[in-house]
């Protein structure tokens, strides 16, 4: 933490304030509310912050403010510190307190204290307990079964992570449609606004109307003759209609291809063949401010089967259709009799598939992970304990059906009784912010990147976003300043770190709003998970040791994955792994820190898996295209490199030149830098960005030929290459 930089809060004076460019009796004022505080508090303790950071500050005052007052406040603290702290009244009305109010004392006899103090012992209950925990968390969510299950986990041979809810039938789209506990159907579900519709109102949809349009869409999709439990893919942008179209499949009994619409044609060719789907939902354009970006151009590209086409903005498609393809409008008309009749939902067993996502891996194909029935009860139960979703909340989350958090938003705020928050354009802009702020959002999601846009262009000035209870974030690493900022956008309200996988359906470390939660860092395993750090002996460390190395999960994690569709799910999470207290854990790649303080730092990929703006991509599918654009190449190797101070990983391209000459004038590597770029974004994704092209004569490798990108990193974090844009 940069505190080498701040005095202590009480060397401070009126003047250092009036520096930073608050006006005289502005400064004035401000020190003595700081001086008082201190007086209370002290010059250097969490309640100093508490008090400073809820009484004294706000998002009009210079950030370099904020910065001397939480630098200043834990110059001689050490790492760790409390950016947020819980209260006691607050923390009693979250989901879990109210839970642990009413059932602590059963759950832990004598030994329960209060939700602040027994969340620890919650959270170890949860995995000494899955049978009491998740029946009871299923409860609270109102989850109902056509068929109850024999018990919560079925342990043995066949199932190295256990068999969850046996013999269960249920339907989560279902579970969503249907009032259960205070929900009604005039409750808002969605709430929604197009980018450029800043000044209107924003749009609404009851649970009574989100119901009817699933409905007529469930009815149309009947009309297509597919075999039950087909793959359909969904090719759009997470908006109203995508919503619908996901729940109906799902209602419907069919399965979810799950592919971002950033993506290139090869890459949605290769979704739909891995997955063998029959059908696609796209539009014909995505429109973001004064672009208009191809969208079924790239599917046909693609090959798809038959796909069902919105135009944008209108009833006018921008281009022709194939044969093959039909409209959307002509699609509803085939249901058109069905319209307001209930459509009865397929119940199946919780071990069928409902959505198929995907997440690079080393080989460089993506791994097509199927989740289950069961598995969307997991992303629900996350969001219910961790971020404290609840009817009433609403809920926005920047992202797309293509990676896990579109079907995850879904999911955690429809089926927890919230409002989901949609805004169709970019979230980088004011234009999202202000929809924060009307739509009065009291849960926003957020990626690293999209704080750094917000916070390089200002662009949330002028907004009021009281309303935010919590913030989540998720994706990629955190910046410390970066995040101090934007809890003070919204009154220092906590950011929930929040770290997991395609194939878990959720996080496995977490925060909570009953601890204290620190800057860039998870303060808890997610409920339901054990964390182990191996040691160099490949072994796991002491529990309460701090240390670093690579993350193993326990095996038990209700709602993680069995299966893969394309690769063999025991080599990939559990072969060559360590048996520990009986059980074989489970692989996941990153590598952790357990602080001294008992917070986890995320250290990046411990495999050759990147994390490119939250985005999971292979360094073999960046090194096959980087490959092919220049004849004078011999070989590349793609390395994701944190920067010095924190932040998402930055993409270096090693490159090796064919038979370069000493003689010859060097390379002029910018312009390698552009080229690839060029060929990344128009065959991978746009979002890719190469920040440093660094020639090497040769590249690391082990006795069998393995290039060593692990060595690679090591060596570009401690040079200079790794800032280089």
């Amino acid at each position: 933490m940069a505190t080498e930089n701040y005095k202590s809060l009480d060397g401070v004076t009126a003047e250092d304030m009036a520096a930073l460019g608050i006006a005289a009796d502005v400064a004035d004022q401000l020190y003595r509310q700081m001086a008082g505080i201190i007086r209370r508090s002290g010059a250097g303790t969490p309640q100093t912050w508490h008090d400073i950071s809820k009484h004294l500050l706000t998002p009009e005052l210079p950030f370099s403010l904020h910065q001397m007052m939480y630098y200043g406040c834990y110059k001689c603290f050490g790492p760790d510190p409390p950016a947020w702290s819980p209260d006691p009244g607050s923390a009693n009305a979250t989901n879990v307190g109210r839970l642990l109010v009413k059932r602590g004392s059963e759950f832990f006899g004598t030994k329960y204290v209060d939700p602040i103090s027994s969340f620890s012992d919650f959270q170890e209950f949860s995995v000494s307990n899955p049978e009491v925990y998740w029946k009871t968390v299923l409860g609270e969510m109102n989850i109902s079964f056509s068929v109850p299950p024999e018990c919560i986990l079925h342990e043995g041979p066949t199932y190295p992570g256990g068999h969850w809810l046996p013999k269960a039938c249920t339907n989560p789209a279902k579970n969503i449609l249907n009032p259960s506990g205070e929900r009604t159907l005039d409750d808002i579900a969605l709430i929604w606004r197009y980018e450029g519709e800043d000044e209107l109102p924003v749009n609404k949809m009851t649970l009574k109307e989100l119901r009817a349009e699933v409905w007529h869409v469930a009815s149309a999709i009947e009309t297509l003759d597919l075999e039950k439990g087909s793959a359909v893919a969904i090719d759009m942008p997470m908006d109203v209609n995508s919503v619908v179209i996901y729940l109906a499949i799902v209602l419907a009994g069919y399965i979810v291809v799950s592919i971002a619409d950033s993506f290139a044609s090869s890459e949605i060719s290769a979704r739909l063949k891995i997955s063998k789907a029959k059908a696609i939902f796209t539009q014909d354009l995505i429109i973001r401010g004064d672009k208009r970006i191809p969208l079924y151009s790239r599917v046909v590209d693609a090959q798809s089967p038959m796909a069902i086409v919105i135009p944008t903005g209108g009833s006018n498609f921008s281009t022709k259709l194939r044969d093959k393809d039909i409209s959307w409008h002509e699609f509803l008309e085939r249901a058109n009799a069905s319209k307001e009749i209930q459509f009865v939902a397929v119940e199946q067993s919780v071990d069928a598939f409902t959505n198929i996502l995907f997440s690079s891996g080393t080989t460089g194909d993506p791994k097509a992970i199927p989740w289950t029935v069961a598995t969307p009860f997991k992303a629900a139960a996350d969001g219910w304990c961790h971020m404290d979703i609840r009817q009433g909340d609403i809920v926005s989350w920047p992202t797309n059906l293509g990676w896990m958090m579109g079907p995850w938003l879904v999911y955690a705020s429809l089926l927890n009784g919230a409002s989901m928050a949609l805004y169709n354009g970019s979230p980088l802009g004011s234009g999202f912010a202000k929809f924060v702020q009307d739509s009065k959002v009291t849960m926003l999601g957020v990626i690293p990147s999209i704080v750094r846009a917000w916070k390089s262009t200002n662009s949330t000035a002028n907004c009021d976003w009281s309303a935010i209870r919590c913030f989540a974030s998720t994706g990629e690493a955190s910046n410390v300043d970066e995040y101090l900022w934007l809890m003070g956008r919204a009154q220092y309200k906590p950011v929930i770190e929040y770290c997991g996988g395609t194939e878990i359906g959720g996080g496995f470390v977490t925060g909570s709003l009953l601890q204290n939660q620190s800057l860039a860092a998870f303060s808890t395993p997610a409920m339901g998970c054990s964390l182990f750090i191996l040691g160099e002996d490949g072994f796991p460390i002491p529990s309460d040791a701090p240390g670093i190395g690579e993350l193993a999960l326990g095996p038990l994690m209700f709602g993680a994955s069995s299966t893969l569709l394309n690769a063999d799910h025991n080599d990939i999470y559990f072969k060559h792994m360590p048996v520990w207290n009986g059980k074989v854990l489970r692989r996941h790649g990153d590598v952790f820190e357990r602080t001294s303080r008992g917070y986890y730092r995320a250290h990046g990929r411990a495999d050759d898996t990147m994390n490119l703006g939250g985005i999971k991509v292979s360094s073999v599918e960046i090194e096959r295209i980087c490959n092919a654009v220049d004849p004078g190449i011999l070989e590349t190797a793609a390395v994701g490199v944190p920067p010095p101070d924190g932040g998402p990983e930055r993409l270096v391209v090693v490159v090796v030149l064919k038979d370069p000459q000493p003689h010859e004038p060097s390379r002029d590597m910018s312009n390698l830098a552009a080229t690839f770029n060029s060929a990344l974004q128009k065959k991978l994704n746009p979002l890719f960005k190469v920040s440093a092209v660094v020639p090497l004569p040769s590249l690391p490798r082990t006795a069998t030929n393995k290039v060593m990108r692990r060595v690679l990193r090591q060596q570009l974090s401690q040079s200079d290459h790794s800032s280089k844009l």
